[in-house]
C-alpha cells in the first residue's frame, strides 16, 4: 500500500554541483536543485516545511555533503530523501564517485565516494524509509552497492530504501545544452507537477520509476535504473494530479467516498503531518471551503474551515475536526482513525510539556516542594 510520508517527520537533502574547475559546466543542475526544493515544499508534492529541506549547491568539500546528510538522518524519523545532480565518475575499483567543484579526473580524494553517503544512511539514520535519487553519469553503479548479497549492506539493511538512478552503470546521463533542467530531473519534475495519466492515486516510487523509464526511452534518452529494498517502492512523493477526483463527494454517496484516495491518518506522526493531511482531505473531496460549510449544515462556517486548516497547534477538543471530516465525506471508520491520531498527538504534547526544561529544571515541582518543606519548618522554629 502506497503511503505519503509525514512532512513533519521527514527531511530532504538536495545536492547539486553545477560549477566545475576541471570538468564540463552543468548550469542546468542549479535549476534542478531549486525547482525540486520548491516542489517538495509545495502543494504538488510532500509539502515539507522549508526548514526540512537542505540545499547544498557547489559544496567546497565532501564533508559539507556528508555533514548535511548526517544531520538530516538524525532528525528524520519517517522518510529521508537524498538527491544529487552533477558529474559522476568511476574510480579504480569501479565504484561511483560524485564530482564536486574541485574534482579532477584520476584524483579520487577530490570527489565524494557514493559509499560514504550510503554508510551514513545505513548506519547513522533514524528514518524508517530512505529515498536516494542520483542524476549523474554512471549512477547505476550505486545499485550494485545497495543490493550487495553479503557484507555490510545486509548487516545494516534499512527498511524501505529505494534508489533511483538516472543512468545505468555503464551509461552517461544527459544534460542537453540550453535546456532548463537535465533530461532525467526534467522528466521527474514533469511527472510530479502534472501527474501520471492513468496512474495510481499516489505517485509512489515504483510507479514513478516505470513512468520515467517509458518517458526517457520514448525520448531517446538514457533509461533510468532503480533498486527497491523492503517495500521502498511504496513511498509516494505526492498525489497523482492527473488522477484527482473531478467531482466533489456527493451527499450520501458512501460507496464513492470510501473508494476515494483519502489521506491515511495511521501514517500521521506529527502535528505538521496532521494539518497537511487534514488539508489534503478537502483536496481529495473536491469541495471548496464554502461547500464544506454548506455540507456541515450550520455547524461550521467557511471561515472556521479556513482557520482549522491554518492552525499550527492541535485543537483542544475533537468536535470541529470531526464535523469537517464528515462534511468532506470521509467514511466513519476513517474518522475514528483520525480521532485516534489526534488523541495520540495530544498525549505526546502533554508528555513533551511535562518533560520540558522549565518543568524539570532543578528537579521539577516535586523537588521544589521538598525544598519548601524544610524552609517552612525553619521559619516556624525561628518564630518560636
Amino acid at each position: 500500500m502506497s503511503v505519503l510520508p509525514d512532512p513533519g517527520a521527514s527531511r530532504a537533502v538536495l545536492v547539486g554541483t553545477s560549477r566545475y574547475e576541471h570538468l564540463e559546466q552543468l548550469p542546468a543542475v542549479s535549476n534542478n536543485v531549486q525547482a525540486l526544493a520548491g516542489l517538495l515544499c509545495g502543494p504538488l508534492s510532500l509539502q515539507l516545511p522549508a526548514r526540512h529541506v537542505t540545499v547544498v549547491e557547489n559544496p567546497v568539500a565532501a564533508h559539507a555533503v556528508v555533514g548535511a546528510v548526517r544531520q538530516a538522518a538524525a532528525e528524520a524519523s519517517d522518510t529521508l530523501i537524498v538527491y544529487f545532480a552533477g558529474h559522476g565518475l568511476v574510480d579504480a575499483q569501479d565504484q561511483l564517485v560524485l564530482a564536486l567543484p574541485h574534482t579532477e579526473f584520476g584524483r579520487i580524494e577530490t570527489g565524494l565516494p557514493y559509499d560514504w553517503v550510503r554508510q551514513v544512511l545505513l548506519l547513522d539514520s533514524r528514518a524508517e524509509r530512505h529515498v536516494v535519487i542520483l542524476d549523474c553519469c554512471y549512477s547505476g553503479l550505486a545499485l550494485g552497492r545497495m543490493s550487495a548479497g553479503t557484507g555490510l549492506a545486509d548487516q545494516a539493511a534499512v527498511e524501505g530504501s529505494f534508489l533511483l538512478a538516472a543512468a545505468a552503470e555503464t551509461r552517461t546521463a544527459l544534460a542537453p545544452v540550453g535546456e532548463t533542467y537535465t533530461a532525467f530531473t526534467g522528466a521527474l519534475l514533469e511527472a510530479l507537477r502534472q501527474g501520471i495519466p492513468g496512474g495510481p492515486a499516489l505517485v509512489d516510487l515504483g510507479a514513478l520509476y516505470r513512468h520515467l523509464r517509458l518517458t526517457m526511452e520514448a525520448r531517446g534518452h538514457p533509461a533510468p535504473q532503480a533498486r527497491d529494498r523492503n517495500s521502498g517502492a511504496q513511498v509516494a512523493l505526492g498525489r497523482n494530479h492527473a488522477d484527482l477526483p473531478a467531482a466533489p463527494v456527493a451527499a450520501g454517496a458512501s460507496a464513492d467516498a470510501g473508494e476515494r484516495p483519502w489521506p491515511d491518518p495511521r501514517a500521521i506522526r506529527t502535528v505538521t503531518g496532521f494539518f497537511t493531511a487534514l488539508a489534503d482531505v478537502r483536496v481529495v473531496s473536491g469541495l471548496t471551503h464554502q461547500a464544506v460549510s454548506e455540507r456541515a449544515t450550520g455547524r461550521m462556517t467557511a471561515g472556521t474551515v479556513g482557520r482549522l486548516l491554518n492552525r499550527s497547534t492541535l485543537p483542544t477538543t475533537w468536535g470541529t475536526t470531526a464535523v469537517y471530516l464528515s462534511a468532506c465525506g470521509v467514511p466513519d471508520e476513517q474518522i475514528t482513525q483520525w480521532q485516534t491520531a489526534w488523541q495520540q498527538l495530544r498525549a505526546q504534547n502533554v508528555s513533551a510539556e511535562t518533560a520540558s526544561p522549565e518543568a524539570t529544571r532543578d528537579g521539577g515541582p516535586e523537588k521544589a516542594k521538598a525544598w519548601q518543606r524544610p524552609l517552612s519548618a525553619f521559619r516556624r522554629r525561628r518564630d518560636h
